[in-house]
């Protein structure tokens, strides 16, 4: 059993290190996203660089990252504590996808993916908190910010807890975002951050 779960963590890996959207833009506009915008190589600046439609596909494909893994690996094992390791592959496939000498992106929507499958009730109102703080301040990092802080205490307090393994994952899940989104937290604190609908962040 050991191997499998060896294997199905290593695949969680790799499903998660497609850079969707440094796949979408080369496809269908010859655009190295990486050289564009912010660098970054997820939806919001691909939204930028490309428009609405390949933002919501790059989107997609990043949610899509992160629940495949664990929503096909709760059918293969048993253990919840795989499953969450898988989930964990997937989003450290985001961040450092070998297929890009491990530059990635900064893993939110792929994390909401893996999210999405252990308390989809929980991600409706991670949503709605995203959308608020967006829609009020403009500003897409610091909605991801909050929804990832707000992530573990909404699981730990939810009237139907989740499992402690998983809060534990949310948990890790927020302080890598957190660290993946420094630069951010720095222009915010020089006051350089650029708000959604701008060319650069």
């Amino acid at each position: 059993m050991f191997i499998l779960y060896l294997l199905l963590i290593i695949a969680s890996y790799f499903i998660g290190a497609i850079p969707t959207g440094v796949v979408l833009a080369k496809a269908f506009s010859g655009t190295d996203i990486r050289r564009e915008g912010s660098g970054n190589i997820g939806a919001t600046n691909v939204t930028r660089v490309l428009g609405k439609k390949f933002g919501a596909v790059t989107l997609a494909g990043d949610l899509l990252k992160g629940f495949l893994p664990v929503f096909v690996g709760s059918y293969l094992v048993s253990s919840l504590s795989v499953v969450c390791l898988m989930g964990l592959a997937a989003f450290l496939g985001h961040l450092f996808p070998v297929y890009l000498r491990f530059k990635g992106g900064k893993g939110v929507a792929t994390a909401l993916g893996v999210f999405l499958y252990f308390a989809p009730l929980v991600i409706l109102i991670e949503i709605v908190i995203f959308v608020a703080v967006v829609g009020i301040w403009r500003y897409v990092s610091l909605g991801s910010l909050v929804a990832a802080a707000t992530m573990p205490l909404l699981l730990f307090a939810f009237p139907k807890p989740v499992e402690p393994v998983v809060v534990l994952l949310s948990i890790a899940f927020a302080l890598l975002i957190f660290i993946k989104h420094k630069a951010n937290i720095q222009r915010f604190l020089n006051g350089t951050e650029n708000k959604f609908g701008t060319k650069k962040e």
